[in-house]
């Protein structure tokens, strides 16, 4: 049973006669009597809402930031006619809308009702009770349960970085000769030969060729293909820090570590594959907690994008050996590991570095990292004396991260170290540049 709050104003009205009377007990119990009788009554007369029938349908997945829609119907099997409310309940996070919906439903009448979800985080939202409420004639009580149908939504990473790929692609093309433009530059197939012109590298004059035509003729060339890229993206404790603006939410406290590097991950496998290299995801701390091995090109973003929507990063130290040894079982061949973590010194000192040369023998290994631009503006700060002090702990904390990454290239690692936004399009420069110089 359920007291509306028309029960409660009609209490509330009860007690002006019961302190105007001459025998205000007999006159409460009185009105009392009458209150309970009219609040049986009315719960006799609501329909039951254990008659109710739910089903669901709608969307099960959505990019993080897409509104998302779930259909409930509602069939009333029962002999009576319905008024009152149906909630679809959902956890905070899923930012459901509108909380309640009203309703009124005759013997045997279907309705469908629509929840609107405005998801705040990514990973799978799982819907939680139905409760219904049927309210009496007199509208003082009625009857509710709650009732379990249950829905699951994946919120997929929003792959906010792909604005940035079609100035990615423009580039590859040019790498691979499709466009009149030519860069300078070094690849590792043989493609052509074609007439210099000022700015080539002598060093690809082709001689023989010059001899015959009487013309200075030079060797183009273009990235080789299927090459294997291996990206790894660490979900230990250094991934769950928060950093920028989370652009989905104009969230000043920033997106998960983790995020940026599922965002970078993204528009450096959607360019990889369109340069013909297979790529390969491991999500990785003390354990593996995801994969996607031998994806076809098709399939590839449909692929990663399922496999990262339940990540989580774990509150643990990563265990930099046993992430090494599941690169190794999985790729034999040379390839190209990205590292996604962060150049974080205690933490690489105690792990990554002591196995990066067991790593970096076999495969070209790159390092890429997300930098807080908080630090950067603390470090700024002069304005007083505890301004000074956070300033000088942002510069040291600024020159830890230089030293870390110059220890690192020292080992043959490249690192790109960038602020979150620019973290994506920095890395795939970076693999643009390494294929143009024949590096991959």
């Amino acid at each position: 049973m359920v007291l509306t709050g028309r029960a409660g104003l009609l209490a509330l009205i009860c007690v002006l006669p019961i302190v105007f009377s001459p025998w205000p007990a007999i006159v409460f119990v009185a009105l009392l009597a009458v209150l309970a009788v009219a609040v049986a009554l009315d719960v006799a007369f609501a329909a039951s809402t254990r008659r109710l029938r739910f089903s669901r349908s709608g969307d099960t997945a959505a990019r993080l930031g897409q509104p998302v829609e779930v259909v409930l119907l509602i069939e009333n099997t029962g002999g009576r006619h319905l008024s009152g409310q149906v909630r679809d309940a959902w956890a905070p996070s899923a930012r459901a809308e509108p909380r309640a919906h009203a309703v009124k439903l005759r013997a045997g009448q279907r309705v469908s009702v629509v929840t609107t979800l405005c998801p705040m985080r990514r990973g799978d939202q799982h819907s939680a009770l139905i409760t219904a409420r049927s309210i009496g004639p007199l509208r003082l009580a009625g009857r509710q349960s709650s009732h379990r149908v249950p829905w699951q939504i994946r919120i997929l990473p929003p792959f906010l970085s792909r604005k940035h790929l079609p100035s990615r692609l423009a580039k590859l093309r040019e790498l691979e000769g499709n466009t009149p433009v030519l860069i300078r530059g070094q690849g590792t197939e043989f493609d052509s030969l074609r007439e210099y012109v000022i700015g080539d590298d002598i060093r690809s004059i082709d001689w023989r060729a010059t001899a015959r035509r009487a013309d200075v003729v030079v060797r183009t060339w273009r990235p080789e293909r299927d090459r294997r890229v291996v990206i790894v993206l660490d979900t230990g404790r250094t991934s769950a820090g928060r950093v920028g603006v989370d652009p989905t939410a104009n969230d000043p406290s920033g997106w998960p570590r983790l995020d940026w590097s599922m965002d970078a991950a993204l528009l450096l496998a959607a360019l990889a594959s369109r340069a013909g290299d297979r790529v390969d995801l491991l999500a990785h701390d003390r354990v593996a907690r995801a994969g996607v091995l031998n994806a076809s090109r098709t399939e590839l973003l449909a692929q990663l994008v399922e496999a990262m929507a339940p990540l989580e990063p774990a509150l643990v130290e990563s265990d930099a050996r046993a992430t090494v040894a599941a690169i190794q079982r999985r790729v034999r061949r040379r390839a190209l590991v990205v590292l996604l973590t962060d150049l974080n010194a205690s933490a690489l000192d105690e792990g990554l570095m002591a196995v990066l040369p067991q790593l970096s023998a076999k495969h070209q290994v790159l390092l890429a990292a997300a930098a807080d631009p908080r630090v950067e503006r603390l470090a700024a700060g002069r304005a007083d004396a505890a301004e000074v002090y956070d300033a000088a702990a942002a510069e040291r904390a600024r020159n830890d991260r230089r030293s870390i990454a110059s220890r690192l290239r020292r080992t043959g690692v490249d690192v790109v170290d960038a602020p979150p936004e620019e973290l994506a399009p920095a890395l795939a420069d970076h693999y643009l540049a390494m294929k143009a110089s024949g590096r991959l």
